[in-house]
């Protein structure tokens, strides 16, 4: 292939390689396989672009979680968005966000700090809590998800035999949160309030996790009022 085709290749494969990595991003964990099926790929195609995520650097691959076989080969191995891919997506904050938030931290406290990021969430809780409200118990956390991925958190809603869980496959504000956690603590804060439940952080993207999981215990099993808390790494 001569040079002037193989450089219109790659600028005509940009949109589908954006494609697969926002669909890892917002899917979590994937394999070939199931990029095929959700994108409408041929599996030769997927490949191709994953190789080329790959050096690039936007994705990793892993083993997967589980350690069960699939059938007589070995199990497919996963993609994941790496923090250098995240860097390809919109970020709300920048350098200037975490600057301000030191300065407020020297100046004022921690406890400043912790005031700003509920203040910060205070419009959010108030535009969703009609959306939640509405809605049947057992749908709430799915209204939740659905309002969050609105607001470019591509979020999902799922049940496990224990309870709920969202998970947040994208955090406009990862990079700050990493330093200042009290950003994620107040987020946790707010989706207690909303649902009215007891919840538990089981992750964050801050904290290095490949996404932020956030379990909700079944009502029979929940604390009375809602209540956070936070899985220690």
């Amino acid at each position: 292939m001569r040079a002037e085709e193989m450089e219109s290749t790659t600028v005509d494969d940009a949109p589908t390689r954006e494609r697969v990595a926002t669909s890892i991003l917002e899917h979590g964990p994937s394999t070939a396989a199931d990029l095929a099926q959700r994108l409408g790929l041929t599996p030769a195609a997927v490949r191709r672009h994953l190789e080329q995520l790959l050096a690039d650097g936007v994705l990793a691959q892993r083993q997967p979680r589980s350690t069960a076989r699939r059938g007589r080969g070995r199990p497919a191995k996963v993609f994941v968005i790496t923090d250098a891919g995240r860097d390809t997506f919109a970020h709300s904050y920048d350098d200037l966000a975490a600057d301000a938030l030191r300065f407020l931290a020297e100046t004022a406290g921690d406890d400043a700090v912790a005031a700003f990021a509920a203040r910060r969430l205070r419009a959010l809780t108030e535009k969703y809590r009609p959306l939640v409200e509405a809605a049947p118990v057992e749908e709430r956390p799915r209204v939740l998800a659905d309002a969050l991925s609105a607001d470019g958190f591509a979020a999902s809603a799922g049940t496990t035999p224990a309870g709920a869980q969202i998970c947040q496959h994208h955090c406009p504000v990862a990079h700050v949160a990493a330093e200042f956690p009290q950003l994620c603590e107040a987020e946790t804060a707010m989706f207690a309030d909303l649902l009215g439940s007891h919840v538990q952080r089981l992750a964050t993207i801050a904290h290095g996790d490949g996404v932020c999981t956030t379990h909700l215990p079944h009502p029979t099993t929940q604390a009375t009022g809602p209540t956070t808390e936070r899985v220690s790494s």
